[in-house]
């Protein structure tokens, strides 16, 4: 007991025989009557553990370890005049934990095992415990899903409010309050971070109030706390930096100190009683969900919010980020290590795989300022876009020619062309097998196409780097063969949220009720002309498809969405279908691709809300402002499927997370659900 600092305990006899009161300057205070009870009951709960604990091991350990425990509680009887205090407390011997308590004449459910089961907390009901994204198995999501079933009143407290958040415990909330149980939440209208569309689904809601603050420039609400409060008096509640937002429940990087009532009691009720002062405050309006109650909220969120536009987010960083520098020490670790020099790197779209690439060529070509280098891809706006990450890299106006379309080089030694261009002029270009030192195959699983077999098998690099973010092909193809059988480094969708370089996405599988069991299937797809004469063919479906966006979708008026249709006619007629239901909506396919510059602005500037696209943003294009997918056709290759997904997963301003719309129908047993559903939680077998 020597070590300088303060402290805060009981003295024991012990620590008052070590203290140096001659060395030292010892802080005392007295213990007065009114908080001796806390104090000494808190010091006895550690002796009592020890106690209890150094019980010796044996088949009836616990049979003694309660033994004890009523042997001291019969000695309190002695010391006190409140017999039937201690009787009553005295502990049955089969040493068991009472987890519910249910009525069997009309019960709640008919299965009540395993109804406690799913809405009892993992956590318990007597503990705190603290959510910091790091419990693992866990997630404040889950767990708050079963507070919210196994309440009996719930009040939240929080800065404000997202759709997204609230879609999380829809089906909670629904199930809670229909029950007749009560919600009380308070909110604001600060920084116009709420959605109007969350608070008017809450104000919906049975047995539910809301309150905002609309005068956020003099009260700042920056708490966040949801209590929970059961009549069995076990109340849990949840103190922290996680508003009602997707990120802030699921992926952020927040901490939430869960408290119960059972062991910091104090803090439960002094959580209450301030929720109930800001409850009774005239600063806190009644919001219940009117005309005039929404349109003054509308008001006040777009007056928080100003004139600001978000602007488009730039990607380009001359300094690789840290998951890039992952990769780039694994590629040297592949060549200096394992003399393999055939590099696959698998990443998923939106880490920045040509960033990837042309940080290691910028290291490569530091040992060699000469180096003549090829990089190849399939489609001329790839290939522009490639050729500017170089030259932003390599600080180098000049560096690499174009050659594709009407682009013709002057010379091959840094060459950026179409696979097409240069399967048609191999042979012509009389170059050795050796002329380039680094060539980069981008979009790499398209190899075992004949137009790419004939470059790889003519060249012999020193270095050949493959970029994709799918190497498992929907025709069964192998890549890996090119590449010794080996992924040099790799970073998948599901790491690449976690890690924060995507955007986090919910994925909502929806029954469009179509059969399509009877469409031909051919060489791994749909025939696409069956598939175009139902879908355009079937008002029905398009109500379904409206319905589901208007439930789902935060603001229709304000989301920028792809379209992803079967074939032209399809994106025309579902381009129709939008703009008679007043949806500002355009189509982009082959026919006018040579808009595809001033579609990509429309949805960016939010002139239109929804692109209906055929084929076209598969690859190389880069919208980070995407903030919904609508899958309106089957995606048989996984490869594709993941593309899309990809177009709506950048990160960008403002941007919370993407909504993702998968309508589906009875399908084929050909059809694949398993991969794409496996592509979307985790690595593959392969990998």
């Amino acid at each position: 007991m020597q070590q300088v600092g303060i402290y805060e305990q009981l003295i024991t006899q012990l620590i008052e025989s070590r203290i140096d009161r001659e060395r030292f300057y010892v802080g005392e205070r007295e213990l007065n009557s009114s908080e001796a009870s806390t104090w000494l009951s808190r010091f006895l709960s550690h002796i009592l553990e020890y106690a209890i604990e150094s019980v010796p091991s044996s088949d009836d350990r616990l049979q003694h370890q309660i033994a004890l425990s009523n042997q001291l509680l019969l000695w309190l009887k002695t010391q006190i005049q409140d017999n039937d205090f201690i009787e009553d407390n005295l502990l049955a011997s089969q040493g068991k934990i009472l987890t519910a308590l249910y009525e069997l004449e009309n019960p709640v459910s008919a299965d009540l095992k395993n109804y406690i089961n799913d809405i009892f907390p993992l956590t318990g009901l007597s503990q705190s415990e603290l959510f910091c994204g790091s419990n693992a198995g866990l997630s404040l999501e889950s767990e708050l899903k079963r507070e919210i079933l196994s309440a009996d009143k719930i009040y939240w407290l929080v800065s404000f409010i997202k759709w997204a958040g609230i879609r999380i415990f829809r089906k909670e909330l629904e199930e809670f309050t229909a029950s007749g149980r009560e919600l009380k939440i308070i909110t604001t209208s600060y920084m116009g971070a709420t959605d109007a569309k969350a608070v008017e689904y809450l104000a919906s809601l049975p047995n539910t109030e809301v309150k905002l603050s609309y005068n956020t420039e003099r009260e700042r609400l920056h708490a966040k706390s949801y209590l929970f409060l059961r009549n069995t008096g076990y109340h849990t509640g949840y103190i922290g930096s996680s508003n009602l937002s997707h990120s802030a429940l699921t992926n952020g990087l927040e901490w939430n100190l869960k408290i119960t009532s059972q062991e910091i009691p104090h803090i439960i009720n002094k959580s209450l009683s301030t929720f109930e002062t800001y409850w009774s405050s005239h600063d806190f309006e009644h919001f219940n969900g009117d005309a005039k109650s929404s349109e003054k909220l509308k008001k006040a969120l777009s007056q928080q919010r100003g004139d600001f536009e978000v602007s488009p987010t730039h990607f380009f960083d001359i300094s690789p980020f840290p998951h890039q520098s992952d990769i780039l020490e694994q590629l040297a670790v592949e060549r200096s290590a394992h003399q393999r020099f055939r590099n696959l790197v698998v990443a998923a779209t939106g880490t920045g795989k040509t960033l990837i690439s042309a940080f290691d060529f910028a290291r490569f070509v530091k040992d060699k300022p000469q180096a003549k280098f090829l990089f190849v891809a399939h489609r001329e706006e790839i290939l522009k876009q490639a050729r500017s990450a170089y030259r932003g890299v390599l600080r180098n106006g000049a560096f690499g020619e174009l050659w594709v379309g009407g682009h013709t080089p002057e010379h091959y030694r840094q060459l950026f062309v179409s696979i097409q261009t240069l399967n048609n002029q191999l042979e012509q270009l009389n170059l050795t097998a050796d002329y380039y030192d680094y060539i980069v195959i981008d979009e790499v699983h398209h190899i075992a196409a004949s137009s790419y077999r004939a470059v790889l098998e003519y060249f012999s690099p020193t270095i050949l780097l493959g970029l994709t973010a799918t190497p498992e092909r929907h025709d069964g193809g192998d890549i890996l063969a090119d590449f010794g059988g080996v992924i040099a480094a790799e970073i998948r969708l599901p790491e690449a949220i976690n890690r924060r370089h995507l955007c986090p996405f919910q994925y909502f599988a929806i029954d469009d009720d179509t059969d399509l069991r009877n469409i031909a299937w051919s060489r791994g797809r749909y025939d696409i002309a069956q598939l175009t004469n139902l879908y355009t063919h079937n008002q029905a479906r398009f109500d379904k498809i409206l319905l589901s966006m208007q439930e789902i979708i935060t603001d229709i008026g304000k989301m920028k969405a792809l379209a992803f249709c079967v074939s032209k006619e399809h994106a025309q007629y579902m381009t129709q279908q939008f703009l008679l239901r007043g949806i500002k909506a355009d189509v982009l396919t082959s026919d006018n691709s040579h808009e595809r510059q001033q579609k990509q602005q429309a949805i960016r500037s939010g002139d239109i809300n929804v692109l209906c696209v055929v084929d076209i943003f598969n690859e190389g294009v880069d919208i980070p402002e995407v903030d919904t997918l609508l899958f309106l056709r089957p995606t048989e290759s996984l490869t594709i499927f993941l593309q899309q997904l990809g177009r709506g997963l950048r990160l960008a301003d403002g941007k919370e997370c993407c909504t993702v719309l998968d309508f589906v129908g009875n399908s084929r047993p050909e059809y694949d659900f398993a991969n794409k559903f496996r592509a979307l939680v985790g690595k593959s077998h392969r990998a």
